[in-house]
């Protein structure tokens, strides 16, 4: 039976419940579920939206509900079909059954494939959930957070559905036909943008709920989506400029060190971290004052000479630490099926962030023993979480098993952070984080792409997932310049990657210097925040007078770049606009652009030609519609057509449209 109920669609046939919703301009919410109700929004990235009017009309047992530019046929089968407002089919599921009772009228496959499919989890309220959709030649596909390889087209991809290190899932995938589909679900799972067929997987579900929506450019499809899954706060002021990190400075007096020779070289910095194990234990929360015996004056220098200091923060408990058997006893620790607590991650377990009382309880000790102390920013690592081995079928949380609600755990952590922040009236609030899922930047989430190697195959990984990151929704986004592991100080294979990869971070939202250099340091001590080593120097100036040079260039070159930035800003804060794009965004009516994945926009009027093989010293590029000026010589170029380019190792092609950032 299908009807009509308020201003949506319900149809129920035999075990199925199916509605179709409106959710937004433009834009329809899908649910369907074989138990005898839809649950609660706990688990869903959407926001709650105001009303639009729709057309419905329901024809026995089919229906057509349309809401501004979308409209969704359901047929007598239950299959479903989505149009644009031109009447151009934008997505319909795959079916391939024979007529069902004969509903459909004509004879349609032996083959028995439902367009959605529920496989119980006998004893339990729990399906595997498959929905199917149609491929279509010539579609392209982008977004769904980051994935550590170099396509950016992500047609012909398998893609799984769970958070490790350097991959987040987050489900949003834009289509060049016009529509954004977000898959609003967080179980563990997978999807294939097959050439025969788009199929999504979630392995422990109790419902299918997706979100649809159509425009008429990928701007207007992403808008949609930030205002239905929420938008970055504003970026504060020193964020756009430069971030001083490595792995990691062993005490206090070292710190300091660093910060001084930036200042005493003229050179810009905005902030520089203390990284992890610089705690007594894990789930202490605070300094080991033997390495660190005054953080508030460290704080207080620090701010004096215009530098923010972020410390890094693990969700992980040792269980030697002061806060384990209260944790433990409270039901704050996340358990394991099978096996001991303790191991979840080499000798400790992690915190239940997806249960609110354990996340208030966190957030008091970080406020007792930083926030109090004047530091305003963390860097809340492991964010995954990173589950040895990421068995997710053996974890439980609060709010149900890893398989079924485990991609939540970043944004809940985002979350604890951000609104203890909140709370203590902070604004203008980020965060680092190792992951995210949809809507974890309305929490502030600036996210790097993990424990990277240091080689220029991963620096052309990092352009595609930055790129997909911002169309995911997510539009503070940064790197380990560099990599994070296998750089080697003293080897002229890795200056030059690092090089290149600095000239690229300029034109990153975040410019962030971070790394497990070699040679290591060996550790301070056996016990407490000195019983881990250090990677070797990580600052401008430790990889030689060249490289140096060229360093202080982009530093210098960002600096000048910081007001533009702060209008991409807050075009993110205000409309979910990503800072780097690619060239599609702006120009999608243009052929030429679809076919190009190693060129991005950096906000409308710049456009980045990075440098991404050894020993390349010039490169193609494609210059869309307009007039463009070459930064590095002043040349003005007409666009729509191609160039070879200059690039010598100390810079890259950057072009900025005529009249625009003459400052450059």
């Amino acid at each position: 039976m299908i009807k009509q109920s308020g201003n949506r669609v319900v149809r129920r046939y035999d075990q199925e419940l199916l509605s179709i919703e409106p959710w937004g301009p433009n834009s329809l919410r899908i649910r369907a579920t074989q138990r005898h109700q839809f649950q609660d929004d706990t688990y869903s990235a959407l926001l709650e939206v105001e009303e639009t009017e729709v057309e419905i009309e329901v024809d026995g047992e089919s229906a057509k509900i349309t809401n501004g530019k979308i409209r969704c046929e359901i047929m007598e089968t239950g299959k479903l079909k989505f149009y644009n407002q031109k009447g151009e089919l934008l997505l319909e599921e795959y079916d391939r059954n024979r007529m069902r009772d004969n509903i459909a009228g004509e004879f349609n496959s032996a083959l028995e494939i439902d367009p959605r499919s529920f496989e119980p989890h006998l004893g339990t309220d729990n399906y595997r959930l498959t929905v199917r959709f149609e491929a279509s030649e010539g579609e392209r596909f982008y977004g769904m957070g980051q994935y550590q390889q170099p396509f950016l087209d992500l047609k012909g991809c398998n893609l799984e559905l769970a958070h490790r290190n350097s991959q987040a899932s987050v489900p949003f995938v834009l289509s060049n036909k016009g529509y954004g589909l977000l898959w609003n679900n967080p179980a563990i799972g997978k999807v294939s943008f097959a050439k025969n067929i788009t199929e999504w997987t979630a392995y422990s579900s109790k419902e299918m709920d997706y979100w649809i929506t159509a425009g008429d450019s990928p701007a207007e499809i992403e808008e949609a989506y930030a205002d239905t899954t929420g938008k970055v706060p504003m970026m504060p002021d020193y964020g756009t400029g430069f971030w001083q990190c490595k792995l990691r400075y062993q005490t206090q007096d070292e710190i300091m060190e660093v910060a001084r020779g930036y200042k005493e070289r003229g050179l810009p910095i905005s902030v520089i971290v203390v990284d992890f194990f610089h705690w007594p234990f894990q789930g202490d929360w605070k300094f080991d004052t033997d390495y660190w015996p005054k953080p508030e004056k460290m704080v207080k220098e620090l701010k004096e000479m215009g530098i923010e200091l972020m410390v890094s923060i693990w969700p992980t408990v040792e269980k030697g630490s002061e806060n384990y058997q209260e944790m433990k006893e409270l039901g704050y620790l996340t358990r394991s099926e099978t096996g001991k607590r303790i191991g979840q991650l080499g000798n400790a377990c992690f915190i239940d962030v997806t249960n609110p009382d354990a996340r208030k309880y966190v957030w008091s000790k970080l406020k007792e023993n930083y926030y109090d102390k004047g530091i305003k920013i963390f860097w809340l690592d492991e964010a995954e979480p990173e589950f040895t081995k990421y068995e997710f079928s053996n974890y439980r949380y609060f709010l149900g098993s890893d398989l079924e609600v485990g991609n939540l755990y970043p944004k809940l952590y985002a979350q604890m952070a951000y609104q203890g922040m909140e709370v203590e009236g902070q604004e203008n609030i980020v965060n680092l984080l190792r992951c995210a899922w949809a809507g974890s930047q309305k929490y502030g989430a600036l996210v790097w792409s993990g424990d990277i190697d240091s080689s220029f195959r991963s620096l052309r990984n990092q352009l595609s997932a930055g790129l997909n990151m911002g169309l995911s929704g997510i539009p503070w986004w940064t790197t380990d310049i560099g990599g994070f592991h296998g750089g080697n100080i003293h080897s002229e294979q890795f200056k030059e990657c690092l090089v290149r990869w600095f000239e690229f971070a300029a034109f990153c939202p975040v410019m962030r210097l971070h790394g497990l250099r070699e040679p290591f340091k060996e550790p301070l001590a056996e016990t407490g925040g000195g019983k881990v080593h250090s990677g070797a120097d990580n600052e401008v100036w430790s990889y030689g007078p060249e490289v140096y040079k060229i360093c202080k260039k982009y530093l210098e070159l960002r600096e000048k770049l910081r007001p533009y930035i702060k209008g991409l800003m807050q075009e993110a804060h205000q409309k979910g606009t990503p800072l780097m794009r690619p060239l599609f965004y702006d120009f999608f009516d243009d052929e030429n652009v679809w076919e190009i994945e190693d060129q991005y926009m950096f906000g409308s009027d710049i456009l980045v030609c990075p440098i991404l093989y050894e020993d390349r010293r010039e490169r193609e590029v494609y210059l869309p519609a307009g007039r463009w000026r070459n930064i590095n010589n002043n040349k003005v170029y007409q666009g729509s057509k191609k160039y070879l380019c200059e690039a010598p190792l100390d810079s890259i092609p950057v072009f900025v449209r005529e009249g625009k950032l003459e400052e450059l």
